[in-house]
């Protein structure tokens, strides 16, 4: 078990090595085809093991060892300090010299007494974690080798081509997360956390223009100020336990574990893009499509619910957990409503994602075990669902040269096969039986079940996502005119990758009863004691739904065999060039048709300002509530 754990993380840093220095787009294809293969068999092979909550060892207390932890901790440290004054920008500087001074203190300090029995461990939550990371990851991956090469050639030839480091980064990332999901210790943990930072931030402004740059350093200064509050947590929780692990912090007393807890969710809030954070994962939809599947689905922003999800053990039942359900409430809510309001594609499906993570926050501010099981499926669905979605509007952009919503009016139409993948995407994040709206209902029901207020939060936002989603829906499936397919949907790599999500999407939710049963009830039950499902009158409902929504792509998959698309009648007056008509005195009238997007009732500018301030008190409450 040891030795597959260690390989997870260094096969993909040592890909990411080797990629940085391909120039060949064919070496470049087989290399990653052949490391996504293995990591996605490493992933599998972590399934059929034998799991608990078991703690690896080696220890590793040798001093050359610390040495080089330390090393890496200073080496990003000075990265970003670099970064922070190249680009003039005095909180980043800030920032990263109280982190890193923190920690050089703590290492020489305390780091060489601390008991750390094993630095690796593995349960049913780190398996989840493991398979959405190197699964769906490595998808993403393969989507990018023809989508990389479209961006270049075709869409983006104005933007150097980086795309040796870019596939570096992919894999770097990779490697971060999957030693993020296993460590055991802090210090660890810590390391791999700013290493997903630091690739972030790389990555959004990969394309270097101005708006790029930009918006990668609000990412970079919002994450490091997670990055801080997570080594004040290390060093508070380590100085008074002795104890520098994981598990050992989630099993302790809240006398002792609260204030290092909150701190950590606070870290995890900034790192899931909770409000008053949520600015810098809007502004990463600047980076290629790739990159916005990545941090919204796979890998960054589920480190941050991870945590959170981690700490509910601790939080639960005090006000602490209070705060950090009411931020998810008010976030879930606020991201929402904003969604309506725009029609850019990709920065809906970004709201959606902020909307998505705040009701796991909101689980894991409850605290409760039926609050985590919702939790945790909420990451399994939301992962798989999203992503496609992410990925099928990188092809429509490239297609259509658009992403906004009402140009893909008819897309069943002009991309069959891609319209039908996206339906299927929608279908998962809201509509019966899919596991989205399941976990939900899960969420209502656990939030009933512990404070009932909350449930407000949740009924108000959900109604907001079934609007945003179900008009995207409609457009899809408008064929206003006759008009030409697209020819060459979907490469080789766009589509394995979307194909194979699609089917996830609907495996996901065929499987739920045993994804249930194996993984999700032994992690709650091994923590908790107790474990929470659907009733068995529920999963019967819901295997007779699946069976009737297999029908639906099946009806669609070959759309405009045999079908005529006529022009709609309008009244006698329609004319024969386009789809007009006359109007009043025979004036020349176009047929139109729009989505509402509400923008006169919710401005999305004044829902961030006041999200913003809301959630802003309640953090700082969190913290001072945590102190005292």
């Amino acid at each position: 078990m040891l030795t597959l754990l260690l390989l997870l993380i260094l096969v993909p840093f040592a890909a990411g090595a080797c990629l940085l220095g391909v120039r060949s787009d064919l070496l470049r294809r087989i290399l990653v085809a052949a490391v996504t293969l293995a990591v996605c068999c490493g992933t599998v092979t972590l399934v059929v093991l034998p799991t608990g909550v078991k703690l690896m060892g080696p220890s590793l207390h040798h001093h050359w060892f610390s040495l080089a932890s330390l090393a890496i901790e200073i080496a990003m440290a000075l990265y970003v300090l670099y970064v922070g004054v190249r680009a003039r920008h005095p909180l980043i500087v800030a920032l990263i010299l109280a982190q890193a001074g923190l920690m050089i203190w703590f290492e020489f300090k305390l780091g060489s007494h601390l008991e750390v029995a094993g630095n690796l461990f593995v349960d049913k939550f780190a398996v989840i974690m493991a398979l959405i990371n190197g699964v769906v990851g490595g998808g993403i991956c393969l989507y990018a080798l023809d989508y990389m090469r479209q961006y270049h050639q075709g869409a983006h030839p104005e933007i150097a081509d980086r795309r040796p480091l870019f596939f570096a980064l992919l894999f770097v990332f990779m490697g971060a997360m999957f030693g993020l999901i296993f460590a055991n210790n802090l210090t660890w943990l810590m390391i791999f956390w700013e290493m997903t930072t630091l690739c972030s931030f790389v990555l959004i402004g990969y394309t270097q223009t101005d708006e790029a740059k930009r918006n990668a350093l609000r990412a970079l200064w919002m994450n490091l100020a997670g990055g801080l509050a997570f080594a004040v947590a290390i060093v508070l929780f380590c100085r008074h336990s002795g104890s520098g692990e994981l598990q050992t912090l989630i099993a302790s007393k809240p006398s002792l574990a609260l204030l290092p807890a909150a701190l950590l969710c606070f870290a995890g809030i900034t790192k899931s893009a909770q409000l008053p954070f949520s600015s810098w994962l809007l502004g990463a939809m600047v980076a290629p499509t790739p990159v916005s599947a990545l941090l919204h689905s796979s890998t960054m922003v589920k480190a941050g619910v991870y945590l959170v999800l981690r700490m509910a053990p601790v939080i639960a039942h005090t006000r602490v957990g209070l705060m950090v359900a009411l931020v998810g409430g008010l976030t879930f809510v606020i991201g929402s409503f904003a969604a309506i309001t725009t029609s850019e594609a990709k920065r809906v499906l970004a709201y959606s994602t902020v909307a998505n993570l705040a009701l796991i926050v909101l689980c894991g501010g409850l605290g409760t075990a039926e609050a985590v099981w919702a939790g945790v499926l909420l990451i399994i669905f939301h992962a798989v669902a999203k992503c496609l979605l992410f990925l099928c509007v990188g092809v429509v952009e490239h297609k259509l040269h658009s992403r906004d919503i009402e140009a893909m009016s008819g897309l069943i139409q002009k991309m069959p096969r891609v319209a039908v993948m996206m339906l299927i995407g929608m279908a998962g994040m809201f509509l019966a039986p899919f596991g989205m709206l399941i976990s939900k209902w899960a969420v209502l029901k656990a939030v009933v079940d512990a404070s009932p207020t909350l449930s407000v939060f949740i009924v108000f936002g959900s109604s907001a996502t079934l609007f945003f989603w179900a008009k995207w829906m409609g457009k899809l499936l408008e064929v206003f005119q006759p008009g030409e397919p697209v020819k060459s949907e979907l490469a080789l790599g766009e589509s394995i990758a979307i194909y194979g999500l699609a089917a996830a999407t609907f495996c996901a939710c065929l499987f739920f009863p045993l994804i249930s049963s194996r993984f999700v009830e032994p992690y709650v039950q091994g923590v908790y004691g107790q474990s929470a499902s659907l009733g068995q009158g529920n999963l019967i409902i819901m295997g007779l739904m699946m069976v009737i929504v297999l029908l639906f792509p099946i009806s669609f998959i070959h759309y405009g065999r045999g079908v005529k698309v006529v022009e709609p009648y309008m009244g006698g007056a329609n004319l024969p060039s386009n789809v007009g008509f006359l109007g009043s005195a025979g004036a020349t009238q176009s047929a139109v048709t729009h989505n509402y997007y509400l923008r006169a009732l919710f401005n999305e500018a004044w829902l961030s300002r006041w999200g913003v301030i809301f959630c802003a008190g309640l953090l700082a409450a969190m913290v001072v509530v945590a102190w005292l």
